[in-house]
């Protein structure tokens, strides 16, 4: 899987926010000319450190996993692991320039291209509308998902209880922007956030992430990819 290396990531935290600021006017927050109306393969995509000294943010060695499974009957058709430096502290709000350089990795080994792209992180749910399922879209020229298991920035009510359950996360700094959704994907479990990456729309974005469950709260293409890499360092 190609993909073009639009900036440099050996750069300071002041240099990293400004890049993002400089990315994000390249998000798409629509879909594209119906590119996702026949998905016939879907990626999940996850880090995990092998961990140093105290706190992850110390970690020197990350492994980077992606999955490739097809859809809608989610069966396993390629996978890929790296094992690489980490240089990026852990910064909130930079994760993309944490990740980003050994995910890469990984996906220039793919051989099945993916349609979609779901992420263990952030899209436009961000201090900068600019997290790291937004920045790998514009990379790799894909529609992506951001399926976070915490929130990173925004105001939402709590959703209902049931499966399938939403409701939406506002920016706190314009109260009528909507920048997301909190998805309860299993019946009684804390939910998920999500939002649009590039190349796709909130409501695609909650149908696609409600179709890749399989009993579990997270999606099932980032739950493999994390459980890959998790195998690793465990």
């Amino acid at each position: 899987m190609q993909y073009k290396n639009l900036h440099k990531w050996d750069v300071t935290p002041a240099e990293a926010i400004e890049i993002q600021n400089t990315l994000r006017e390249k998000i798409i927050l629509s879909l594209q000319h119906s590119a996702l109306k026949d998905v016939k393969y879907i990626a999940g995509a996850d880090v995990a450190y092998q961990k140093v000294g105290q706190g992850f943010s110390h970690a020197s060695t990350g492994y980077a996993a992606v999955i490739v499974m097809t859809f809608p009957d989610l069966e396993v058709v390629e996978e890929k692991r790296v094992k690489a430096e980490i240089r990026f502290p852990y910064i909130p709000g930079l994760l993309a320039f944490r990740e980003a350089p050994i995910l890469l990795k990984a996906f220039e080994r793919l051989k099945k291209e993916p349609d979609l792209i779901i992420f263990d992180g952030q899209g436009i749910a961000h201090p900068r509308g600019m997290g790291i399922a937004s920045h790998m879209g514009i990379i790799l020229n894909k529609p992506t998902i951001g399926c976070a298991k915490s929130k990173l920035f925004g105001i939402y009510n709590e959703p209902g209880k049931k499966a399938g359950d939403f409701s939406y996360l506002y920016s706190p700094q314009e109260a009528d922007n909507v920048i997301g959704a909190v998805v309860r994907t299993k019946l009684n479990t804390k939910p998920v956030f999500v939002s649009i990456g590039h190349k796709i729309d909130l409501q695609t974005s909650i149908k696609f992430i409600l179709e890749c469950r399989r009993g579990y709260r997270i999606p099932e293409p980032t739950r493999i990819a994390h459980n890959l890499v998790n195998a690793v360092i465990t």
